[in-house]
């Protein structure tokens, strides 16, 4: 006599028939995912997903930024190197097909690939993975992960999983070689390095006690389901302009260009009191780095955003700042992470 938990996860008539189609129909064919993790560039902010095997725990000190208030875990300055292991490989027994849409845009014509992927039990590790991890697979040159899960039917014990396969301008994302990622240069033109060093400002005086600390990320690239208080800088393409005919060159062919920029900074979480401080901080950093040079008189502005099934509004505000700066300059703020790390020594031949 079978158990409870053995009737519960045993298939139905309906059930066993749609899997033997799918074995048949597939060839039992399988997919293997690869294990990617998640590094941002400290200099800007970029996000960069890097083959499992590629990321030593020393590896943190080029994905961490110094300093950085609510910093996820503790970076150990000048680690040595150490031996990683494989990425972690899953296989998955499924029948996958795909459907190619070619797209012709200003800037490029690409394709897009929408690939469903239709497993015969749950797949497990792509429910329980953490933010910073994410399986990359590939099927006939395609690679793919997944955003979403179709419709569940419990009595036929399928799962669908739908994603769009990975877009040719953004293979780049992906590592997959030690010399693939290059942690020394910007890859934005605008001040948002300049935002994102906020989060390591602290100058030697006490100021602001009701100040909630709030890390800045840039918009798009905040990380899953943070909890506030948190805030996005959001830089738009048509938000930066020359405030100068032509850049000056300097005796090492930099261009030294003065620029503007609007930035929205949006917090979430933060309060009155907490966001005209986080707004003061912001003067303050102006005003003792002469990085950005504020423009405009920015205030702090109340914004909706509501769920229906809650009834209420979150803690969502945002700042409109117009600024000034130089592009060369915003290249040193990000340079001078590299100098701001206080090192570590352990003289050869003393003992531990």
């Amino acid at each position: 006599m079978s158990t409870v938990e053995e009737a519960f996860f045993a298939r139905t008539p309906l059930g066993a028939d749609l899997k033997a189609g799918v074995d048949q129909i597939s060839y039992d064919q399988t997919i293997t995912f690869t294990q990617y993790k998640r590094v941002v560039l400290p200099l800007d902010g970029f996000v960069f997903w890097v083959r499992a095997d590629l990321v030593s725990p020393s590896f943190l000190l080029n994905a961490a930024r110094p300093n950085q208030i609510n910093q996820p875990g503790p970076v150990t300055l000048n680690k040595p190197q150490v031996q990683t292991t494989a990425a972690p490989f899953r296989t998955v027994q499924g029948s996958l097909h795909y459907a190619t849409d070619r797209r012709q845009e200003e800037a490029e014509t690409y394709a897009v690939n929408q690939v469903v992927f239709t497993a015969e039990t749950s797949i497990d590790f792509l429910n329980s993975i953490d933010p910073l991890t994410i399986y990359i697979a590939e099927f006939e040159g395609i690679r793919f992960s997944f955003s979403s899960r179709g419709a569940f039917y419990r009595q036929a014990k399928l799962y669908h999983y739908v994603g769009n396969a990975v877009y040719a301008d953004m293979a780049t994302q992906l590592v997959d070689a030690v010399d693939g990622l290059d942690t020394r240069t910007l890859v934005v033109s605008n001040s948002l390095p300049a935002w994102l060093e906020l989060n390591g400002f602290n100058p030697p005086w006490p100021f602001y006690p009701n100040y909630q600390p709030a890390p800045l990320y840039p918009s798009f690239l905040s990380p899953p389901n943070l909890m506030p208080p948190w805030g996005t800088v959001h830089i738009g393409e048509g938000d930066t302009r020359a405030l100068e005919g032509v850049p000056r060159l300097g005796h090492t062919s930099s261009m030294y260009q003065l620029a503007a920029d609007k930035v929205r900074v949006t917090l979430w979480g933060v309060r009155n009191t907490g966001a005209m401080d986080f707004l003061q901080r912001v003067l303050q950093y102006s005003y003792d780095t002469n990085i950005i040079g504020i423009m405009n008189t920015p205030i702090v502005i109340d914004a909706k955003r509501t769920q229906s099934e809650l009834t209420t509004l979150a803690q969502k505000k945002i700042i409109d700042f117009e600024v000034s700066y130089n592009q060369a300059r915003i290249a040193d703020v990000a340079r001078q992470l590299i100098v701001t790390v206080i090192p570590t020594y352990l003289p050869r031949g003393l003992a531990a």
